[in-house]
């Protein structure tokens, strides 16, 4: 398993069906189905080329399955701290160990960057990724947002950790 920072020459199709095919899967019953089946990798090409942090990706026998985004925090109200924007798996290595290591490196790359707190948001109703988030040491904090997908508002919760 090789993990790193995405480079010039790799594969954005490939990551961005990552992004898809995690939301699809991750997101189901949380995010309106109707926009669930719009998802194709290509709608994070932008994101991927375009960011103001790093993008980070897993690659395992030569097969992407995973990527991560961090940057400095893209809200206002937190000035200083270091944001982890995405982390996503292809569906089938979801409990195989991966999610663990890309978000130590994540952590890592924020902390390299003199961050010494960090945070990120997840839907309410994401259970699973809550648990991985409370299991590596994030709080969950008072702090909501808010994300309407195709009339359905989702709620939005941080969680923060100081190293």
């Amino acid at each position: 398993m090789e993990i790193r920072k995405i480079r010039e020459n790799d594969d954005l199709d490939a990551i961005g069906n990552i992004y898809a095919d995690s939301w699809k899967y991750a997101y189901k019953g949380i995010v309106p189905q109707e926009y669930l089946d719009t998802l194709s990798g290509s709608r994070w090409k932008e994101f991927l080329t375009n960011s103001n942090g790093d993008s980070i990706v897993v690659i395992d026998n030569g097969k992407y399955i995973g990527t991560a985004a961090i940057s400095e925090s893209r809200d206002e109200d937190m000035p200083g701290w270091g944001e982890i924007n995405t982390i996503y798996l292809l569906p089938e290595y979801f409990g195989k160990g991966y999610s663990k290591p890309l978000f130590e490196y994540a952590i890592n790359e924020l902390l390299k960057k003199g961050f010494k707190d960090i945070y990120l948001w997840v839907f309410d109703k994401n259970a699973r990724a809550r648990g991985f988030y409370e299991k590596n040491g994030f709080q969950k904090t008072c702090d909501m947002t808010s994300s309407v997908i195709i009339d359905e508002k989702l709620l939005v919760v941080k969680y923060i950790k100081h190293f």
